[in-house]
């Protein structure tokens, strides 16, 4: 329970640390690991409790806005890596079962905001995005105009291979971390242990 607790705070403290003193994606990489190890350490209930009670700091410490935003998708990330690290899944299923929670976890983050500033951020977003697409073409002189739909769908299209990105590299920070702190999680496929020269 104690070891639990820690956790929690660590990912919290994490999290708290991130925003105010964001040093870009290297304090990123760690979100989900926290929990992720009582996961594995502790088993599936001692992980959703360390997942609410760090939602539940950072709504005292930073407001239940950003701790919503902790919680999807990281605090289920790390649940859902620890679930699949314990069950020794491949790296592709985790990765890929991460990448959909996070892609979805970005859409939330614009849904929500988009609920509390009262205007569909997405559409402002993409007509800004085709607008100077628009722009760069006639500068180049380029008779091409992108339509709001190939914005969307590139903008998707991105939005995952950013999330499988992350995972990937929290995967990798995860082997070298957790091998150490005696909880390894499955061995990654040849090329990465080529890669990092790991065994």
């Amino acid at each position: 329970m104690v070891e639990t607790a820690f956790l929690a705070s660590t990912a919290s403290l994490i999290w708290l640390i991130n925003y105010y003193f964001p040093l870009g994606p290297i304090l990123k990489m760690f979100f989900p690991v926290p929990i992720a190890l009582v996961y594995l350490r502790r088993g599936s209930r001692a992980s959703w409790m360390a997942a609410l009670v760090s939602g539940l700091l950072l709504s005292v410490l930073m407001g239940v806005t950003r701790s919503i935003i902790f919680l999807v998708p990281y605090g289920l990330m790390g649940v859902q890596l620890g679930a699949l690290w314990k069950r020794r899944a491949s790296w592709l299923l985790s990765i890929s079962m991460g990448t959909l929670i996070g892609t979805i976890g970005f859409f939330f983050r614009f849904w929500l905001f988009s609920i509390l500033l009262g205007e569909d951020l997405w559409v402002y977003v993409m007509t800004q995005v085709t607008g100077l697409l628009d722009w760069w073409f006639l500068k180049l002189g380029l008779l091409f105009q992108p339509s709001l739909f190939l914005v969307q769908t590139l903008a998707v299209v991105m939005i995952i291979i950013n999330n499988a990105i992350y995972l990937f590299v929290v995967h990798i920070v995860a082997l070298l971390m957790l091998d150490r702190l005696g909880n390894p999680i499955p061995r990654p496929p040849n090329w990465v242990k080529v890669l990092l020269d790991y065994d």
